[in-house]
Formats: structure tokens, C-alpha cells, sequence
């Protein structure tokens, strides 16, 4: 095998709950995250010489700091490679906007591993794999398993969930992106300035036959939009076009709209383009069975 192409897709948090810090420093959350079709296309290939990585959007580091690296070096390490990684390359094809709150980063990272010890021909058990993910970073083993899934702990127990059906889905995205330390500092520093420890908003929940006992908030969505005050008005703004549900994905700086219906999804993207923002349009995905092509 010469090479290996895999679809790294995106997801959106549907709810996320934070709680107090852990004494390892991590947050303690509850979230439901869903998959949709919007992708990257990661590339592993053998190449002669030092471990590479390629990517045809600028800002994207290809250097140690990015997470690919990060996940071939842990991947190199577990398979018992001594020096320097060599004799392959990833590209990144990107379409998932950076620092947007879609887990492009930690997707691509999860198609690395598992384009790399395809290509490497390594026996990482999945549980192996699954464990160097945790490593990665908190959100990153849900992207070994794709469609609605509850995560936990860090957001790295994983669940999988009733699957939902294939909604529509908005996507904007504003000029500006949200560092997920920073929606934390924040979210602290106005939970220790306030007398309620946690928010009580309780959005809706279209979706409670299946999640009964879930309400649909995202705690990070106050202290972000006290900051950024458009994502609250993106939010009503999809409300207004017919969203069931409307809200911030993860520490932003995205704000998606699920929609029932291709024509009034098709129609509210429409409508937010002559707006002038950024919109793409996207569908709910299912469980992670076939990533290649």
C-alpha cells in the first residue's frame, strides 16, 4: 500500500454541560456530539525522508505543534520506532474552519492514526488507539466513533447514542475565532465573580423522546457572546429562519441551525449569505464505519 485517503469529518456539540475543574486541571462535561458530512480529506503516504506534513490552507501549522504530528509521533513511539519518524507524509486537505468549534484539528488527527497504522501495517489494538486519542486531547476519541454520541469525563468516554436522522444543518462562521483556554478562562472567571455556580438557561429540546433527561445548553455560549455579542445574534437569526435548535459549537466561535427540512435549511443559508457571513450547509452523519476516499 502505497497510500491511504481518509475523510476526517466534523462534528457539532448538540449540549455541553461544564463542570467545576478536576484536581488534574481538566473540566468535568457532559456533552452530546453529532457528526456531520462536512470533511477534510487526510492523505498518509510513503515518501523517503523526514515525516512531513502538507496542508493547502496557510494559516494550518505543519510543523510539531500540529496535532497530526503530534498523533504519527505517539503512533511511532507505541509501534517501538527509534529516532526521527521517516518514509511518510500527511496531507491535509481542509475544509473545516479552524478554531470554529468543529473538531477539524482532533478529526484529522483520529484519520493520522488510523491511515498510519494502516500504512505502517502496525498491530495497535483499537483499545491502544483509543487511549493514545485520550492523549491527543479530550474530544479526539469521539472521532473513533462518529454519529450522536454522549461523552464524559474530559469528553473522552464515549457512548454512542440513538442515532438521530439525517437534519439539515447552517453553519456560520464569523471572522473571528474562539481559543477553547480562553471560552474556559472565561467561563471560570464569570462563574467566580457570579453567585450561580452553573447556568440555568435550559435551552429546548427538539430531541427529548430520545434524550429525556438532557437539556440542550451550551455552557460556554454567555461568557463567549458577552465578548463576541454577534454569535448571539447569528443564533437568533437562524432561530428566526426556521431552526429547531440554534446554538454554539463547542467554544465557538460556530454557530450551526438544525433544520427538519432541505428547503428552509437551503433557504436560511441563502438569506445569512447576503448577510455577508460565511455559511456552509451540511447534513447529519452517522457512525464512523467507511472513512476512505
Amino acid at each position: 500500500m502505497a497510500s491511504i485517503t481518509l475523510r476526517a469529518f466534523a462534528k457539532i456539540n448538540l449540549s455541553l454541560r461544564i463542570k467545576d475543574a478536576r484536581p488534574d486541571g481538566f473540566h468535568e462535561v457532559q456533552t452530546i456530539l453529532q457528526a456531520i458530512d462536512l470533511f477534510d480529506r487526510v492523505k498518509c503516504e510513503k515518501r523517503r525522508g523526514p515525516f512531513q506534513i502538507r496542508c493547502d490552507m496557510p494559516d494550518v501549522p505543519t510543523d510539531r505543534t500540529n496535532l497530526v504530528w503530534k498523533a504519527a509521533q505517539m503512533l511511532w513511539d507505541t509501534a517501538g520506532r527509534g529516532g526521527e519518524m521517516r518514509d511518510a507524509a500527511v496531507t491535509l486537505q481542509k475544509k473545516i474552519p479552524m478554531k470554529a468549534g468543529l473538531g477539524g484539528g482532533s478529526s484529522d488527527a483520529v484519520a493520522t492514526l488510523l491511515g498510519l497504522r494502516r500504512l505502517w501495517k502496525l498491530r495497535v489494538p483499537d483499545e491502544e488507539l483509543h487511549m493514545l486519542a485520550s492523549n491527543l486531547g479530550s474530544d479526539v476519541p469521539y472521532f473513533l466513533v462518529g454519529g450522536t454520541a454522549l461523552g464524559l469525563g474530559r469528553g473522552d468516554e464515549v457512548y454512542p447514542l440513538e442515532q438521530l436522522p439525517r437534519y439539515h444543518v447552517v453553519l456560520v462562521i464569523p471572522s473571528f475565532g474562539v481559543a477553547t483556554k480562553d471560552a474556559y478562562d472565561w467561563l471560570d472567571a464569570d462563574r467566580k465573580r457570579s453567585r450561580e455556580r452553573f447556568s440555568q438557561h435550559h435551552g429546548e429540546n427538539p430531541f427529548r423522546p430520545r434524550f429525556p433527561s438532557i437539556t440542550l445548553d451550551n455552557d460556554f455560549e454567555p461568557p463567549v457572546i458577552a465578548r463576541h455579542p454577534v454569535i448571539g445574534q447569528l443564533k437568533q437569526r437562524l432561530t428566526d429562519r426556521g431552526a429547531i435548535i440554534a446554538a454554539m459549537s463547542g467554544s465557538g466561535s460556530t454557530v450551526f441551525g438544525v433544520f427538519k427540512s432541505a428547503a428552509v435549511a437551503k433557504a436560511a443559508a441563502r438569506g445569512l449569505n447576503a448577510e455577508g457571513t460565511r455559511v456552509i450547509t451540511a447534513r447529519f452523519h452517522g457512525r464512523f464505519t467507511r472513512r476512505s476516499r
